[in-house]
């Protein structure tokens, strides 16, 4: 029997149990490090969401957002023109692109194309945007501006015959104010600040850009002002007043206008707008590069009107290059004012270049009037020819028969080049043509209208000496009959006639079908009259 000393030795006090006083301690002391690391990245992580990204500091590098928040997203652009894009958002009417990828070499054309070139901007004038156009820049104005502009046709002509090609007419004369440089000119009225939509806008010239400015600033209920001075025809000042423009004449020249709508825009806080090559200008004006080529497949070459404001065919350069590089772009220019062909020549654009005030000219005969137009057109224009005045006429006349459109030189100067056989490379190729105005007035068109009769020998005008004898001019009114010749004017002369007594001269202007039907009458008329006399024009 075991003794009570041996049980109780087996028996543990409860105090034995418990972990040591040191171990406790290292236990908690663990769990408040952890806690606080706990807190500590945490509040990293509140402080990383409250920090703007590298994306949204460059935000707000360039001017604050009034259009929503960055995390917005606009309505999609149609996803066959953002087949190469970005992430995109509108801010202050602009476009600001951040690219992810580059995909189409065809953007390194665009980016090596121009080099940015800042110009001082001053309270009273445009803002000049001289960033690069791409092909972005393009798509989002069209987008911005398809409520507000025309898609006009681009229709197979039947002038194709005559010229051995297939020709599409890009009819821009179809626009409400009858030019093309409405694109532009909505996209810029659209991307202004709303503070400055509201002071108004103020332009300085009679040209298409005005009249544009004077109808899409009403339609935007925008203040605009237009100066005219007191040379510009009466249908021009009231075609601006029914666009909605408060318009005031001012000066005997365009300088004095301009002199007085600067003055008028720093008093008043007006915009004062002139036609540049800015981007934001140059991206609405090749929104009709775009459309030509979803409407006609298959392009070989698209011709557009050149000169000195070659906004047009530089900003629809871009969009066609992008999408096709091999299709041919072909700018057209008058040979008596040939600003880009000199302006490419020396590099830079030309200060001293003679110009006319005529209104047939319109913008083609203007200065050359920016550096980013002229570093797009030597870049992507493959080719810049010069026509005659004789042939922007006829070309005139062929658009009036064949089209029923009633063009101005801009407009017909397109279709001219192949009038003056400039192009037989384009012969069986499939071409696109832009007839880009229709600003012509009653008399002026008149006028062209009938030189380009004659120029196309269809007016022709001769002199006879007929002796002065009853009959001897119905005789002559037998032949022209029986030719078939409409006779539009027929005059006889007694007194200064240096002949016999009793001769008259008589001088006839008459009208032809074409050059064969006028070679028959000549002929017939030089086998029962010798002597007569052949007006050449």
């Amino acid at each position: 029997m075991d003794s009570p000393r041996a049980g109780a030795a087996g028996i543990t006090s409860p105090g034995s149990l418990l972990p040591p006083y040191g171990a406790i301690v290292g236990v908690v002391l663990h769990l408040f490090v952890y806690f606080v690391a706990l807190l500590y990245r945490s509040d990293r992580k509140v402080k990383k969401q409250d920090a703007p990204t590298p994306c949204e500091r460059h935000c707000c590098k360039e001017g604050p957002i009034r259009n929503g928040h960055v995390g917005q997203r606009p309505p999609s652009i149609n996803p066959e023109r953002l087949k190469d894009f970005g992430e995109e958002d509108y801010l202050n009417g602009d476009v600001k692109t951040w690219e992810m990828k580059i995909v189409s070499r065809n953007e390194e054309l665009l980016r090596d194309a121009l080099d940015p070139v800042t110009q001082p901007n001053s309270r009273s004038s445009q803002p000049t945007y001289n960033k690069l156009i791409r092909f972005e820049d393009i798509s989002a104005a069209a987008f911005k501006i398809q409520s507000g502009v025309q898609k006009t046709p681009c229709m197979y002509s039947r002038i194709s015959k005559q010229y051995g090609m297939d020709i599409y007419l890009k009819k821009e004369f179809l626009q409400y104010t009858g030019s093309v440089k409405e694109r532009g000119v909505l996209y810029l009225l659209t991307s202004l600040q709303q503070e400055q939509q509201k002071k108004g806008v103020i332009v300085a010239s009679d040209s298409n850009f005005s009249m544009a400015v004077a109808y899409h600033a009403s339609e935007l209920r925008i203040p605009v002002f237009v100066i005219m001075s007191t040379s510009t025809s009466p249908a021009r000042v009231k075609m601006c007043r029914e666009y909605g423009a408060m318009v005031i004449s001012y000066g005997t020249t365009a300088k004095d206008s301009q002199i007085h709508a600067r003055r008028l825009a720093q008093e008043n806080g007006y915009l004062y707008l002139e036609e540049e090559d800015s981007a934001i200008y140059l991206s609405g004006l090749g929104t009709m590069g775009l459309e030509i080529y979803e409407q006609v497949p298959k392009l070989d070459a698209v011709i557009f009107p050149a000169g000195g404001h070659c906004g047009l065919l530089a900003g629809s350069a871009a969009a066609l290059k992008h999408l096709n590089p091999h299709i041919a772009v072909i700018g057209v220019e008058s040979e008596s004012f040939p600003v880009l062909q000199q302006s490419l020549k020396i590099g830079h654009p030309i200060e001293d270049q003679a110009c006319s005030n005529h209104q047939f000219y319109g913008d083609v005969s203007g200065p050359c009037f920016g550096t980013n137009s002229l570093q797009l057109t030597g870049k992507l224009v493959d080719k810049v020819v010069t026509v005659r005045e004789e042939d922007i006429l006829i070309s005139m006349l062929r658009l009036l028969e064949y089209e029923r459109a009633t063009v101005d030189m801009e407009g017909a100067i397109g279709l001219a080049a192949l009038v003056a056989g400039k192009l037989p490379e384009l012969k069986s190729k499939r071409v696109a043509i832009t007839i880009c105005s229709g600003n012509l007035e009653l008399p002026l068109m008149r006028q062209c209208i009938d030189r380009a009769l004659t120029l196309d020998n269809r007016v022709c005008k001769f002199s006879l000496l007929l002796s002065d004898c009853p009959g001897d001019i119905s005789k002559l009114l037998e032949i022209l009959t029986r030719e078939e010749v409409r006779v539009l004017d027929i005059k006889q002369e007694h007194m200064f006639v240096i002949s016999d007594l009793f001769t008259i001269k008589v001088t006839c202007i008459i009208e032809t079908r074409d050059k064969i039907h006028t070679a028959q009458l000549r002929n017939a008329l030089l086998e029962r009259y010798p002597t007569m006399m052949w007006m050449e024009r």
